[in-house]
């Protein structure tokens, strides 16, 4: 029987050309890496109402659904072969300054140049915002197709 795909909203919040990442740590999956604010879908919620709250969560900022863009979609496998749906939403406008919000999970956050980020981001990560730059709005990355 195949494998439901987990779905994930990443968040991308821009500063003059830069994103936010997160560093992460502790958590067992790409521990010193970095990646965008992001998260499951919790049972119940829309992809939507899941960005609001892993944006509040992770960053401590708020905003509202007018203010959340979907800017990429990808279906992909991450390195352990799960299969995902990431959902990659530009925040316009939020409310707050971008903070540190879960230290257990996270060893900082960090602003980065959108066009050049560094070599340890989540390479899904990447490849989305990567996307969105060039204004492709859906990839699929990860599945062997020969078999």
């Amino acid at each position: 029987m195949p494998q439901l795909p987990v779905n994930d909203v990443m968040l991308i919040l821009e500063r003059d050309g830069a994103v936010c990442l997160a560093e992460r740590q502790g958590t067992g999956y790409a521990d010193g890496k970095l990646n965008l604010p992001s998260g499951k879908l919790d049972p119940g919620e829309d992809v939507f109402d899941a960005a609001l709250r892993e944006l509040e969560e992770e960053t401590g900022v708020k905003s509202t659904r007018d203010a959340l863009r979907i800017v990429h979609v990808m279906h992909f496998r991450n390195p352990e072969g799960e299969p995902r749906v990431g959902w990659f939403f530009v925040v316009q406008d939020w409310e707050g300054e971008p903070r540190n919000m879960e230290p257990h999970k996270c060893a900082g956050l960090s602003w980065h140049p959108a066009d050049h980020l560094p070599d340890n981001t989540v390479e899904y990560n990447a490849l989305g915002i990567a996307h969105y730059l060039k204004g492709e709005q859906f990839s699929v990355h990860g599945w062997d197709r020969s078999a």
